[in-house]
């Protein structure tokens, strides 16, 4: 088992224990999701850290956009919940990059892709290909794009 996984699971029965609702719910629901992810496909395997993170990062990132979602519906008390329950899962997530450090290293990319050639708002994907790997599982994507964008039009 990978120590993340069974971080999750340590930290469960933790909440189980301490009758902790919110944090066993989540938990609960984030590890089916990872076990829902080790079955899919045609075999079933363990998955890695790496892998658990990033079903981590997805269940967070539903936890958002239903809160944002509910907010709109007028239900503020199921919206509060989910951002609750996302902001437990970020707990399990590398810690975010500062829209300072994400341009940093946005403008680093933005750089080297000019210098392979690469000109105006049709470098994006030259400019995303070098930038992904640097912050993959500290920025969403849209953040990404959204400051790659920022830098390529201006």
């Amino acid at each position: 088992m990978t120590t993340l996984k069974a971080k999750l699971k340590d930290d469960l029965t933790d909440a189980i224990r301490a009758r902790d609702e919110l944090r066993s719910a989540t938990l609960r629901l984030t590890l089916a999701a990872v076990s829902m992810q080790e079955v899919a496909g045609t075999t079933a395997r363990e998955l890695s850290d790496d892998e658990v993170q990033k079903v981590i990062a997805r269940e967070a990132k539903k936890r958002r956009e239903a809160a944002d979602a509910f907010s709109k519906g007028g239900r503020a008390e199921q919206a509060e919940r989910e951002l609750a329950e996302g902001a437990l899962l970020d707990e399990y997530l590398p810690q975010q990059l500062s829209d300072d450090e994400l341009g940093a290293i946005v403008a680093e990319a933005v750089a080297e892709a000019k210098a392979g050639g690469a000109e105006g708002p049709r470098a994006m994907g030259a400019v995303m290909k070098i930038v992904s790997p640097k912050v993959a599982g500290r920025a969403e994507g849209g953040r990404v794009a959204a400051a790659v964008k920022r830098l390529l039009a201006g």
